[in-house]
């Protein structure tokens, strides 16, 4: 199986199968993966689940990919697409059980709040509609605005989803490459965890 992963259609909702051939397997997803330290890490410590990450970069596809063979690990594929369409049209109904927001663009600027991805009503019915019932979505991110942002609008989902304790020895967890050079720079990170509330 390649380690690159193309739909067979972008134009309509993926199956659990299209994407990895054992549909009962737990599917994580990494949403804007970058390198595929955090992806490969994941996949290599727990072979009974399916990785996919998908990001928007070529370069950083390609990095990816080669990490993926390299390490012969055929329980992770990269995708490249845009994440707020793959995460509202494109990833199966109640067909992931973790999805993983690390160290995303943080749109600085005023003007380009409505960009995070928290702030998106395509993404949040996504997010909810994707997971599986007791699924969770986790976030770690530098930006303290991007934060409080995430905590607002999750907020107002009470109803969908239930914040989780994250104590930092929970469960294993590689840094991304973009959170370790932050650590580096003696930055905080901030980190939230949501479970799906069943229908």
């Amino acid at each position: 199986m390649p380690a690159l992963f193309t739909p067979p259609d972008h134009f309509r909702e993926l199956t659990r199968a299209e994407i990895f051939p054992d549909p009962a397997r737990p599917l994580e997803v990494d949403l804007g993966c970058g390198d595929g330290t955090f992806l490969t890490g994941m996949a290599a410590h727990h072979p009974e689940r399916d990785f996919l990450g998908v990001e928007r970069m070529l370069g950083r596809v390609i990095k990816t990919g080669r990490k993926i063979d390299n390490q012969q690990l055929p329980n992770a594929r990269i995708m490249r697409l845009e994440s707020a369409y793959t995460v509202g049209w494109l990833l199966p109904t109640s067909g992931v059980s973790r999805l993983h927001l690390l160290c995303p663009d943080p749109w600085p600027k005023k003007g380009h709040t409505a960009r995070r991805l928290v702030n998106q009503s395509e993404f949040l019915d996504g997010l909810h509609r994707i997971l599986t019932d007791g699924g969770e979505f986790l976030l770690k991110t530098d930006d303290q605005p991007y934060f409080e942002d995430a905590l607002a609008s999750f907020a107002t989902r009470e109803h969908q989803f239930t914040r989780l304790d994250w104590p930092a020895d929970a469960f294993f967890y590689p840094t991304t490459d973009f959170e370790t050079d932050w650590l580096h720079m003696g930055r905080t990170i901030h980190r939230a965890r949501w479970q799906k509330i069943g229908r």
